[in-house]
């Protein structure tokens, strides 16, 4: 398995639109380093490889669904009165990412 290193943190930060500096891709490539030597701790357990991955932490996980019932929604309208930015028929947020 490869290692992550300077660039790829990098590429896949602009990709995300969120740009590191120096130290913050430091701190992914330490964090990322943990992971792995933790990843590489628990295939070192003696028959890992033969035990099936499981779907959800408990073995006996039962689900019942209900029964799927449309209900009246509230229109639109009415729930943009709440918000001071609208345009046509959506909220208007402010931007989050640089």
């Amino acid at each position: 398995m490869s290692k992550f290193t300077k660039d790829m943190v990098n590429n896949y930060a602009d990709k995300l639109l969120i740009g590191l500096t120096e130290e913050e891709n430091k701190m992914v490539l330490d964090e990322f380093e943990i992971i792995d030597k933790n990843c590489d701790l628990v295939n070192e357990i003696e028959g890992i490889s033969e035990v099936e991955p499981m779907t959800h932490a408990l073995d006996n996980f039962d689900v019942v669904l209900r029964e799927d019932v449309a209900e009246e929604s509230v229109p639109i309208e009415e729930l943009l009165k709440n918000s001071d930015q609208v345009n046509d028929r959506e909220v208007e947020l402010p931007k989050v990412v640089g």
